[in-house]
């Protein structure tokens, strides 16, 4: 022992008991100066003991914090915790501190196969304690027990009631009241975080912490917290094994809730009574990678912290933690091309210090950081602060593990093709091009299409800002920590990627009701590149179209199996069943729309005119694809698409929105003449047409960007000002909603043009005439006039007029302003 003395203080009353809160540099700091001082022949840790074999993997060169200990149910993945440890959390500094020693280190909590197999709300002893915490965050389908450390509290699924919640209480709350505190997380910083461990005993930190913890156990027990009652019976049943085989030198670090509890004299035979009876699960325990967004509160983590960017920095800071903070914070802002320099820092130093010390605080905190780079760099706006907080205070950290970590056959098939694909998982969420002409490019469509369709979200298809073809996707990619506990669940269909999407479709496509949920399903076949599971999915389609007799399910259907001709198209896919297929159904459509459109009540006549949309669409794209079978017909289908729409324009008993939409479809692709569409709206808009029909006629005539059509078209609007001038004044309220959602939808500068217009009336200046031929809104001539007028602007953009160059620039100027009209 390198001090006896130090040695006789730590051990004089029984093990080493470090209680700590999880990820708090200041605990973590306070830890490691404990145990160089202590020299533990074992460390005993709070956490599954089943996770102890993974223990020696935090010693390799991978492995980087955050990470989390992930336990699952083997016969049902979804039940799930994670026990997070970042470089800040006294549990890791333990871990490797034991692992640098070769002190062993083992973990000594209820184990995973009882905690998992805890039912939530039920009165099997449970519970969280802001003072303690296992460090454990719920999976997807059931709440483990809460992450231990001061001030956390158990995750809880959406909607589950908790019956002990207002039993109990948070020991940080209650510690900064008695100390005259109104804010428990500023009053923790403030006695543990910004102080180091204690020079001359570094056990004081924690005699000090126990002597309140068992205050306040004293006082109120267990807190609402029955199933700590369990678990600690568990770790001190463990604590006796292990003082039984390694002596006295024994420390734990534990939730500083848990110490008042194992420094209690309990008999063996009382703790082995609580743990008796316990329900179980197997259990699978591995090591995944964390971020430091999901260690932060506002994840929803129960154990969570404000800023764990910010207390990664306390961690790392050798010195100054300060001045290299809002060093780094004028970096992120430059990047962002703000004008932030040293004299910027060195003013928010002081700012920030100034306010510690009114506040009589030892160190500036966060809050006086925050609010000096507001004033000093944001100049008072919350706009880049908030790009400060996401980057900084909480941060996109992504930890990493080894690859010899325990993971089930699809992590690591998924690990694979990640490795191959150059497609790397990242927190902080970024959108990526893909050009499917490359292969490399098309393998990573594939991929991020088979894990969705698997329920691994780690991709969401966004809008292209380039070209909308169908050779190039935009995807937008974050990874999440709980999309291990998905991979896992998605382990039960296959083995790799592809085996696991195939069945998870083929299993899809036969428990699907809806026939729009299997076109969608063969789309994303397609997207996917599945071609086994496509023969299975098409004669389950195949069935489903012959039995669907409702016009709305077939016209929902038919867009998404245009869309995989296209799809498949693109990625050389054999495409002749589906396009078959489509044609029937378009063919269907087209005999059952015009009844199916009789008799609708207004919102039924809307969806209606959705599905026409739609259909319209689809018809286009069907009938411009070159793939398909033999004799399908596709040239024709948009002439007889066409006749479907002129019966529903002509017939009285379909619904206004659906008859105008039929004529501006028609007016669209060119099949009417603009006289005879004014001669429709002209019969539509007479004095005998009841003004609600009227304008849901209009509504679906101009509607979805058919403002131009007014702005171009005088008679048009003539029509439309006129009959709206004309709607009597009882009836105007009644129109006046479908009116607004109309026009509201128009761009503003239409909305100003046709003000315009109606401004100027029939009497005022003409509107510009159309070239014979040419474009809507042009003048058959320059106006030079106009174009004399941006010379002078011309000539400041570029730049003084030398005799031969200026006059060579300006005239190609004056030439392409004279071009535009």
């Amino acid at each position: 022992m390198s001090d006896d003395s130090a040695w006789g203080r730590a051990y004089a009353r029984g093990p080493l008991l470090l209680g700590v809160r999880h990820h708090g540099p200041g605990s973590a700091r306070a830890v490691r100066a404990a145990l160089e001082a202590a020299r533990p022949d074992v460390v005993l840790i709070e956490g599954p003991p089943e996770a102890d074999p993974l223990i020696p993997l935090a010693a390799e060169p991978e492995m980087r914090p955050p990470v989390a200990l992930l336990a699952h149910a083997v016969d049902e993945p979804g039940r799930s915790a994670f026990w997070p440890l970042a470089e800040f959390s006294p549990e890791w500094v333990a871990i490797r501190w034991a692992l640098e020693q070769g002190v062993p280190a083992r973990f000594v909590d209820l184990p995973a196969t009882h905690s998992l197999a805890w039912d939530t709300g039920t009165d099997a002893p449970h519970g969280t304690d802001a003072g303690d915490d296992t460090g454990a965050e719920a999976g997807a389908q059931e709440e483990a027990d809460p992450a231990e450390g001061a001030g956390r509290e158990e995750e809880r699924g959406p909607g589950e009631a908790d019956p002990e919640r207002d039993l109990r209480l948070d020991p940080l709350a209650v510690l900064a009241e008695t100390a005259g505190h109104d804010d428990p997380e500023r009053w923790w910083e403030d006695v543990v975080e910004h102080r180091g461990p204690g020079r001359r005993d570094p056990f004081a930190p924690f005699t000090a912490l126990e002597e309140a913890m068992t205050a306040l156990r004293e006082r109120y027990g267990a807190a609402g917290r029955p199933r700590d009652l369990v678990r600690e019976a568990h770790m001190r049943l463990k604590v006796r094994a292990a003082r039984k085989e390694f002596g006295d030198a024994v420390a734990v670090v534990c939730g500083a809730w848990h110490v008042p509890a194992l420094r209690e004299k309990a008999t063996v035979a009382a703790d082995r009574a609580l743990l008796k009876g316990l329900p179980k699960v197997r259990a699978d325990l591995t090591w995944v990678p964390w971020t430091h967004r999901r260690l932060a509160r506002s994840s929803g983590y129960g154990a969570g912290i404000d800023s764990p960017g910010w207390y990664g920095h306390l961690f790392r800071a050798p010195d100054r933690p300060v001045e290299r903070w809002l060093t780094r914070v004028a970096g992120l802002l430059r990047e962002e091309d703000r004008i932030v320099s040293s004299a910027h820092v060195i003013e928010a130093v002081r700012l920030a210090e100034t306010l510690a010390a009114m506040r009589g605080r030892p160190l500036p905190g966060l809050s006086e950081t925050t609010e000096a780079v507001r004033a000093v760099m944001c100049d008072g706006s919350d706009v880049p602060l908030a790009l400060v907080h996401d980057r900084l205070v909480v941060g996109d950290v992504l930890g990493e593990v080894p690859q010899s970590a325990p993971a089930v056959p699809l992590q690591r098939d998924l690990a694979r093709e990640q490795r191959r694909l150059r497609l790397r998982p990242e927190a902080l969420e970024r959108e990526l091009e893909l050009d499917l002409r490359g292969e490399t490019d098309a393998g990573r469509s594939r991929l991020l299409h088979r894990l969705r369709l698997l329920g691994v979200g780690w991709g969401e298809p966004a809008r292209s800002r380039g070209s909308t073809g169908t050779f190039r996707e935009t995807w937008r990619l974050r990874w999440e920590p709980e999309l291990s506990v998905r991979v896992a669940e998605a382990g039960v269909w296959g083995t790799t990627v592809l085996a696991a999407a195939t069945a998870r479709a083929e299993a899809d496509a036969t428990a699907a009701r809806a026939l729009a949920d299997v076109t969608a399903l063969a789309e994303l076949c397609l997207l996917a590149g599945l071609p086994d599971a496509l023969p299975v999915v098409m004669r389950v389609l195949a069935d489903r179209a012959a039995l669907d007799t409702d016009v709305g399910h077939l016209a929902q259907a038919l867009p998404a199996l245009v869309r995989s001709l296209r799809y498949g198209d693109v990625r050389g896919t054999d495409t002749g069943a589906l396009a078959g297929v489509a044609a029937g159904l378009a063919e269907r459509i087209f005999v059952g729309l015009p009844p199916a459109c009789a008799a609708l009540d207004a919102d039924a006549a809307e969806e209606m005119r959705g599905h026409v949309d739609a259909v319209h669409g689809a018809v286009g794209l069907l009938a411009e694809t070159p793939t398909g079978a033999p004799g399908t017909g596709h040239a024709d289908l948009r002439a007889r698409w066409r006749s479907v729409l002129r019966t529903l324009a002509l017939r009285d008993t379909v619904p206004g929105v659906v008859r105008g939409r039929a004529v501006r479809l028609l007016l669209d692709d060119g099949a009417l003449e603009s006289e005879e569409a004014a001669r429709l709206m002209g019969l539509v808009l007479s004095p005998g047409t009841p003004p609600v029909d009227a304008a849901a006629w209009i509504e679906g005539f101009v509607g979805g960007g058919g403002g131009m059509l007014l702005v171009h078209d005088d008679r048009l609007l003539t029509l439309v000002d006129a009959w709206l001038t004309g709607v009597p004044a009882e009836a105007f309220t009644d129109v006046l909603p479908l009116l607004r959602r109309t026009f509201s939808a128009y761009e503003p500068a239409v909305r100003r043009t046709l003000g315009e217009l109606v401004r100027r009336g029939p009497d005022g200046p003409a509107v510009p005439a159309t070239r014979a031929g040419g474009t809507p809104g042009f003048a058959a001539e320059p106006d030079s006039g106009r174009a004399d007028a941006v010379l002078p602007v011309l000539r400041l953009l570029l730049g003084p007029d030398p005799e031969h160059e200026g006059t060579r620039g300006m005239t190609e100027a004056g030439s392409l302003v004279e071009v535009g009209g």
